[in-house]
């Protein structure tokens, strides 16, 4: 073994602590920004998902982020903007713990996703890997071997088509972890502005259950949630989630800001009269 090589630290994969019965917390990362996103590995969060779905950010100030939140300890995922083969592409070769689709409407649009994680004649992956990050350009000398055991393959189900069709995008071989998108979910049935509504939720429990029948270890999927202010994160770990997204950080900005301005005016308030 080269010195290279025997001096690469290695930490538990996502999908190995998912095996060994953890259950898993994490964060959404829109900001892009690694002081964030080392502040929030440094929290004790298990994972962070780096959003290029919604986030404003590209592939270059992802890898940042990839690599402040390693170097804090934890472990990196990232949601691409849609299942295609480019982007799919692009996150990976960056070396991420685990990369999530988005809107997985069927068996067909998961095993697409599955195949844009492997090479060939596994999948349709353009290979490059000794000289990208994933494989710490070419001194990881059993990358291949383990990339495929190694990456966690997340798809969400967020839509009505989604829903009915959960049971085959479950059995897909090499899709890992099912996510719930209750936001879009709510949108495509015709309550945007209704998420709490007993249709939104009935539906969410049929996709749950669904999940949750299937085995992990047997080729099923684990279930993965976020959060909300009608589904709090100790309901999601009641119905027996094996991972919760807690919120994102433009959120806990956005609230920290808008407390210590209130707080703020109360101090005034309470000296001035005024």
């Amino acid at each position: 073994m080269s010195s290279a090589t025997s001096s690469i630290q290695t930490r538990k994969t996502l999908k190995s602590r998912l095996r060994e019965g953890e259950n898993l917390y994490g964060l959404f990362l829109l900001s892009l920004s690694p002081e964030i996103a080392e502040i929030a590995a440094f929290s004790g969060y298990d994972f962070i998902i780096i959003d290029l779905e919604h986030g404003p950010g590209d592939i270059r100030e992802a890898v940042n982020c990839i690599r402040a939140i390693e170097a804090a300890g934890c472990s990196a995922v990232v949601r691409v903007p849609d299942v295609t083969q480019a982007w799919a592409k692009k996150a990976l070769d960056l070396g991420t713990a685990g990369i999530m689709f988005p809107m997985v409407e069927n068996g067909g649009s998961a095993s697409d996703a599955v195949s844009f994680c492997r090479y060939r004649p596994d999948g349709v992956r353009g290979c490059a890997y000794t000289v990208v990050r994933d494989s710490k350009f070419g001194f990881d000398e059993a990358y291949l071997a383990n990339y495929i055991d190694d990456l966690l393959v997340m798809c969400q189900i967020e839509s009505e088509e989604g829903v009915k069709n959960v049971n085959e995008i479950v059995a897909v071989d090499g899709m890992d972890c099912v996510m719930m998108g209750p936001r879009d979910l709510s949108a495509s049935l015709g309550l945007l502005h209704d998420p709490g509504n007993p249709k939104v939720k009935s539906t969410m429990r049929t996709a749950e259950t669904a999940v949750l029948a299937s085995d992990p270890v047997k080729g099923g999927a684990y279930l993965a949630g976020m959060a909300t202010a009608q589904d709090m994160a100790a309901d999601l770990w009641s119905r027996g989630y094996h991972i919760v997204l807690g919120s994102a950080d433009v959120s806990l900005f956005k609230k920290a800001a808008v407390d210590d301005v209130k707080a703020n005016k109360k101090s005034v308030v309470a000296v001035t009269g005024v």
